[in-house]
């Protein structure tokens, strides 16, 4: 459905509000009343916009209905300063490096961080993925017809991902099949200043994020993440929200791959105008896990009504989610998802294709639940769409019960260990732990501080709920 629709390209999924306002107003212009966001951090424009329309966004790069002759680039910035990173990529070297690429990609380009989860890390042709050494990236290569992606045998500086891009793309005429061809080929054509792989790419394990509502940051401020069920944003809301970013002297929108949007930076003396604005206009900032976690495929009506089937199932039948990732594909194809686990309708055989037949679907999940292993397990095949709900819960089983296990067999043996119970609470709404052993610094409480020490305003540093949301769970630990 992705290639029906008309695609606004937001590089690295960042823009300004200025910039978001004006889009708002050109589509209002246009006759819209909503837009959308795409997997690829960009924005679309409903099927039926107008072509002659579209002449109305002239100063913006406008990829037309079943074009593929520009993509956007995938960026992780949307995760810096609110999720784990790398303590050299700030905000800036991101803005920095995506200025520097002033050509318009025919690949797929991914600059990413490597712990946040937020961002895929491989879905693209091109993937720079920032490595422990400052300035430098791995960078893992999948060309249109390759079966899975390569390690480029060098890091790559910063200020050369534009350079190494391009000359990637020059070189396609010559139908490079082996990543030694396209570092020998790039190495002909361009200057860099390269940096040996000293060691291999480590991907840490982390649970898919909570991403929406007003959250706390450790610098004092808050980000929002706002997440609409069909993906069609308001225009009024957005151009008022705009406004809003520039009072508070906000200076970046940040568009997810989940179809979503964060913006970072609000001050502690504008949050409540920001929940002002967000009860004005009847938003939503308190959506379950259950309905954040998943990937359509965009405008599809038919994926989107099977989601819901499947999420008031869950719901139902209190399902706990957290951490996982759920992805819905059309028909078996090669594609390259980045979810847990991905729900596969099969396609009608040709030959069946006049008759009214039952849908079918296969279930697979990624290795450890892990998208970034790259590798899908079939799990089941040719299910009824009715037998899906059980069978997800069976998963979700089967990813608690295994968690943390690969890490733990992945240590090296050392001195035997005592284990212990220990009390932590934990908050109901979105699952965050108070443990006494570490206090909360974000809040200036300091590590040895019982949790009925803390004072009755108390709230969650995540989502803030109150201190009564906290129960008290018991755990198993291990100490030296």
């Amino acid at each position: 459905m992705r290639k029906n629709l008309s695609r606004i390209i937001v590089k690295g999924g960042v823009l300004s509000p200025a910039e978001l306002r004006s889009i708002a107003e050109t589509a209002e212009a246009a006759g819209l009343k909503t837009i959308s966001f795409g997997s690829r951090q960009d924005i679309l424009l409903p099927e039926a916009t107008d072509e002659t329309n579209l002449e109305k966004f002239e100063d913006l790069s406008i990829v037309k209905p079943y074009s593929d002759t520009i993509e956007n680039i995938v960026s992780s910035y949307v995760s810096t300063d609110i999720f784990p990173t790398t303590p050299w990529l700030t905000g800036d070297r991101y803005l920095y490096i995506l200025e520097q690429i002033r050509y318009e990609p025919i690949l797929k380009i991914n600059i990413v961080e490597p712990r946040q989860r937020l961002v895929p890390l491989f879905t693209g042709h091109l993937n720079f993925i920032a490595s422990d050494h400052e300035d430098y990236w791995y960078l893992y290569i999948r060309l249109p017809d390759w079966e899975k992606a390569e390690m480029y045998p060098a890091l790559i500086y910063s200020w050369d991902i534009g350079k190494i891009g391009q000359a990637v793309e020059n070189i396609l005429q010559e139908e490079p099949e082996t990543i030694e061809m396209i570092f020998d080929l790039v190495s002909d054509a361009v200057d860099t200043e390269n940096r040996t792989v000293d060691k291999p790419l480590e991907v840490p394990f982390y649970p898919f994020p909570y991403y929406e509502g007003m959250n706390r940051t450790g610098t004092g401020k808050y980000w929002l993440g706002l997440y609409w069920r069909n993906n069609k944003y308001d225009l009024e809301f957005l151009k008022a929200m705009c406004d809003m970013c520039a009072e508070s002297k906000i200076g970046r929108i940040c568009i997810t791959p989940w179809k979503s949007f964060i913006v970072k930076g609000i001050p502690v003396e504008s949050k409540l105008q920001w929940e002002k604005l967000l009860g004005k206009f009847g938003i939503n900032v308190r959506h379950s896990m259950l309905e954040l976690n998943w990937h359509l495929p965009v405008a599809n009506e038919e994926a989107l009504r099977l989601k819901k089937y499947l999420v008031a199932n869950f719901d139902q039948n209190d399902i706990s989610t957290y951490g996982l990732t759920f992805g819905i594909a059309n028909y078996t194809r090669r594609v390259y998802y980045f979810t847990s686990v991905v729900i596969e309708k099969n396609k009608t055989p040709k030959d069946l294709s006049d008759f009214d037949i039952r849908d079918t679907f296969n279930l697979l999940y990624a290795k450890d639940f892990d998208p970034n292993t790259r590798e899908y397990i079939t799990h089941v095949q040719d299910v009824d769409k009715v037998e899906l709900p059980s069978l997800l819960m069976e998963l979700s089983q089967m990813y608690f019960e295994q968690l943390g296990n690969k890490t733990e067999q992945e240590k090296p043996a050392g001195p035997r260990k005592e284990v212990v119970e220990a009390e932590v609470f934990q908050c109901q709404e979105c699952l965050t732990v108070y443990d006494k052993a570490y206090g909360d610094e974000t809040q200036g409480i300091p590590a040895g501080t019982a949790f009925k020490e803390l004072s009755g305003d108390y709230t969650c540093p995540v989502c803030e709920a109150p201190k009564a949301a906290f129960k008290m769970k018991v755990f198993v630990k291990q100490i030296d």
